[in-house]
């Protein structure tokens, strides 16, 4: 065995096989080095996400806080609005009412202004019966001889 083992082929033959192990070994390590140096650098890539990701999310927050404020004052100004609306409704309720009232003054002063008109054609009338009368006296006093007749 000693012959065998210190003979040249086989010394050969095993420096061979050692370094085809190795070689195998090597393209193994070589393989999984690849996979860390992917590994690695989608982490980098991650990392620089993660920051951009924070910075949006700070951004964000920013943008909440401000949101929130508006918010607040847009319930303040609704609640101011909501307040002029009660004050507005009761205003024309108040307003209805006296509409309600102009109104039975308009039907009273409608049947007022009925009643002028007819008062003032009985008054023309009057006025036109008393200027015929007008005239027939007129006509009697410049006339003496008319005085007998009476047309």
């Amino acid at each position: 065995m000693y012959r065998r083992a210190t003979s040249g082929g086989f010394i050969v033959l095993t420096t061979f096989l050692i370094v085809v192990v190795m070689a195998l070994l090597s393209w193994v390590i070589y393989g999984m080095a690849r996979q860390v140096y992917t590994l690695t650098d989608t982490m980098v890539q991650m990392n620089r996400h993660f920051e951009a990701m924070v910075i949006d999310m700070d951004s964000i927050s920013t943008n909440m806080d401000q949101l929130t404020t508006n918010m607040g004052e847009m319930t303040l100004a609704m609640q101011t609005m909501v307040g002029a609306m009660e004050t507005m409704n009761g205003t024309i309720g108040a307003m209805d009412g006296t509409i309600g009232v102009i109104s039975g003054d308009i039907e009273s002063m409608d049947n007022g202004v009925n009643a002028m008109a007819g008062n003032i054609y009985g008054m023309q009338t009057n006025m036109s019966r008393m200027t015929h009368d007008m005239n027939r006296v007129g006509s009697v006093m410049s006339n003496p001889m008319g005085w007998f007749s009476p047309f």
